[in-house]
């Protein structure tokens, strides 16, 4: 038995040929395209209250004319981030860890953001401070 190559030559004129090319084509690219979307993955997402407990913030200044750093107690329950001590504080925390405080001491306040995760967290601040305009980093841990 033998096979010509003829037959074969035939079907190339045909639209299904096109067809059978682009389906071709389109597993080739899905194919190629799978690992990458493994790896977008949902971010992880904390249960309610994981942040809970009392967690001991430093301020610590980069710009403007407030030189010191202050440690500023709060406490978080479930999504509500409340003073645990020194001012008054009002904010909250989403499942994710996202947090977003303002902190008011006399004349002087803050707004600050960032994110909480595990038994620590990080972010910026920038406020008003005696009369000044200041900004910076914050660090937390959780006591």
């Amino acid at each position: 038995m033998t096979i010509s190559a003829r037959p074969i030559a035939l079907l190339t004129g045909f639209k299904c040929v096109h067809a059978l090319r682009s389906i071709i084509v389109a597993a080739v690219l899905a194919v190629v395209s799978v690992p990458y979307a493994a790896d977008a993955r949902p971010a992880r997402v904390a249960r309610a209250g994981a942040f809970d407990g009392t967690w001991n913030v430093l301020f610590s200044p980069l710009a403007g004319n407030c030189h010191a750093s202050n440690s500023v107690p709060f406490t978080v329950s479930g999504t509500r981030v409340s003073s645990a001590g020194g001012g008054k504080v009002t904010g909250g925390v989403s499942r994710r860890g996202i947090v977003s405080v303002r902190i008011t001491v006399g004349a002087s306040w803050a707004n600050g953001g960032g994110r909480l995760a595990g038994d620590s967290g990080a972010g910026r601040w920038s406020g008003i401070i005696t009369g000044d305009r200041c900004s910076g980093v914050w660090l937390a841990t959780r006591s």
